[in-house]
């Protein structure tokens, strides 16, 4: 048995020896007939080619899947390179977004502080907030001005940044102000830039809907709400805040006033608003109210 082996050992040797050197000659004999210009070879070549290759498409599906593998995973990478960045972006944004708020913030009590009025029509009087009544079904604060210092029903009252609610009910030396998230309060607003008008109904919440909106397509979330005057129950022109949205998808206040710190309130003194001074008023023009009785006796 040791014989066979070593005779198996000394055959093999030469043998792959043997088939080593024809391979070679082979794939250099293949090389040179591969670089021989000539029409002959050319034709040689493209037979060689149509013959070989479809029949090596199996042999290749494993490089062609790997291929698109690595493609994929490449445009993966690169889609989630993409998502950070525009991660990073939107938390820059978010930060410049606050610090315009900020600035908004403090450019309004900078106006306040120097007393710049946008128009010179409206002068106010500046109240302290005495004391908060607000509750589930009514939200409103008391200030220590009244009759007594020109306050008026119905007039606007603010605090540095935006309208706060309107005077309703006055004392001779306090008033009552009905905030704008109060369920009876309905402010008439304009959204800007679209100039839409529309209606802040209050709802005891702190970001009360905007309804009755022209055309709501045209509104988005940070446009800015201002009063538009109409119905005289309000001057033109004052800030209320800006556009949100719930998750529902409705439109909402975000109040530019600072409901959490009231202290300070400024009621406008608007004398271009008409006052009420009868009920009858309110149902027929002053002009075809009934003469009171001693009149049409006198008459008679």
């Amino acid at each position: 048995m040791a014989k066979d082996r070593n005779q198996n050992e000394d055959y093999g040797g030469p043998l792959r020896r043997l088939m080593l050197g024809v391979l070679v000659l082979g794939l250099l004999g293949l090389f040179l007939l591969w670089r021989i210009d000539s029409p002959r070879v050319e034709q040689l070549r493209a037979a060689v080619i149509d013959k070989v290759v479809p029949n090596l498409d199996w042999a290749m599906a494993p490089v062609t899947g790997t291929v698109n593998l690595l493609r994929d995973f490449q445009s993966y990478q690169r889609i989630f390179e993409q998502n950070q960045e525009l991660r990073r972006e939107l938390q820059q944004m978010q930060s410049w977004k606050e610090a315009a708020l900020q600035l908004e913030q403090e450019n309004a009590r900078l106006l306040d502080l120097n007393n710049v009025r946008l128009d010179p029509r409206l002068t106010y009087v500046t109240g302290v907030v005495s004391a908060d009544s607000g509750s589930p079904f009514r939200q409103s604060v008391l200030l220590n001005v009244g009759a007594r210092d020109g306050i008026v029903d119905g007039w606007a009252a603010m605090d540095g940044l935006g309208v706060v609610g309107r005077i309703s009910g006055v004392g001779a030396s306090s008033s009552r102000v009905i905030l704008l998230t109060d369920t009876s309060s309905r402010i008439p607003v304009t959204v800007q830039p679209s100039g839409q008008r529309a209606l802040i109904l209050g709802d005891n919440t702190i970001a009360p809907p905007i309804d009755f909106l022209e055309d709501a397509a045209r509104v988005r979330p940070g446009d800015r709400v201002i009063t538009s005057g109409d119905g005289g129950v309000f001057p033109s022109g004052l800030l209320v805040g800006r556009v949100a949205a719930d998750p529902g998808g409705r439109l909402r206040l975000r109040m530019a006033a600072d409901y959490e710190r009231l202290e300070f309130l400024r009621v406008l003194r608007n004398h271009a608003s008409p006052g009420i001074d009868t009920p009858g008023n309110l149902i027929v023009p002053p002009g075809m109210l009934p003469a009171p009785p001693e009149e049409e006796a006198a008459d008679g």
